[in-house]
Parts: structure tokens; sequence; C-alpha cells
């Protein structure tokens, strides 16, 4: 019996399905990837604030007070940016979504519509933090790329 393959769109690409989500090849627009931006953004805060409230606990277990000497800004700097780049990448080398994608109904693909590669979400993710004014480009850009997109050749689409 013969394999079935995919067969190509009016496109040319094959459609790539990621389990019964239906991804489309409508590019999603800055009004909607800021929003999910913003979702993740809070994602990463809630779980570097539950972290600081259990750590704090922690401490006042111990010494039965509060101390909040050991919390500066570089610290918490440091770690927001740490986890959002690891939370990035996790979701994106998983599934291609974050919570913020999944909320407003995104999805990372590679430029054919395929799953992103690990060392892309990797790339793109360090991109999206380090240089996070790069999702402005997709507001002029007739493609609606982001700047990451444009260099590591990916793209956010609508996803059901």
């Amino acid at each position: 019996m013969p394999e079935a393959v995919d067969a190509p769109n009016p496109h040319g690409h094959n459609d790539v399905h990621h389990g019964t989500d239906r991804d489309s090849d409508r590019a999603a627009g800055v009004v909607s990837r800021g929003a999910a931006a913003a979702i993740d953004a809070a994602v990463v805060a809630s779980i570097i604030g539950a972290t600081y409230l259990g750590l704090l606990a922690l401490r006042f277990a111990i010494n039965l007070r509060p101390d909040w000497s050991w919390l500066s800004a570089l610290l918490t700097t440091t770690a927001f940016v740490s986890l959002a780049v690891v939370y990035l990448f996790v979701c994106w080398a998983i599934s291609g979504r974050t919570a913020g994608c999944m909320i407003m109904g995104l999805r990372v693909v590679g430029s054919r519509g395929q799953a992103v590669r690990p060392a892309t979400a990797l790339l793109r993710a360090l991109l999206c933090v380090f240089f996070a004014i790069g999702l402005a480009w997709c507001a002029i850009d007739s493609r609606r790329r982001s700047v990451a997109d444009v260099v590591l050749r990916t793209r956010v689409v609508y996803s059901r």
C-alpha cells in the first residue's frame, strides 16, 4: 500500500498539521502578536513573583522574619530575561506556541509551515527578548514579518 502524501495547497506548499490544529497561511499582525507577547511577559513575571514569594516564605520559616534585602533590580532583571528566553525556547521548540500564542490563536512556523527546529527556536527566543522592538517591523512589512522572522525565516500564522 503506498504511503499517504500531503497534497500541495494552491500556493504550492504542503499543508502541515500539528495534532488536531489546522494552521492557516495568513500571517498574524502586530496587534495579535503584541497581545501574545504581553500575555507571555505576564506569565514570566508571574513565575518570577511566585518564586520570590516562595523564597521569602522559606526564609521567613527559617528566620521567622521577612527579609527583602537579597532582592535587587539586577537579580530581578537577570531572572526575567533568563526565564523569558527559556520559556520562549521551550514552547516554540515543542509546539510552536506559547501561552500567549494559544490564547491569541497563533503559531510560530518555518518558512514553509513546518515546525521550528530547536536551534531556530533558541535563536528566535534570544532575538525576541534582546531585540523586542523588532516586533514593530511587522507593522510596516507587507508580509507581516518581525525582524526575527526575517533573520530566521520563520512566520507567525493564525492557528485554530
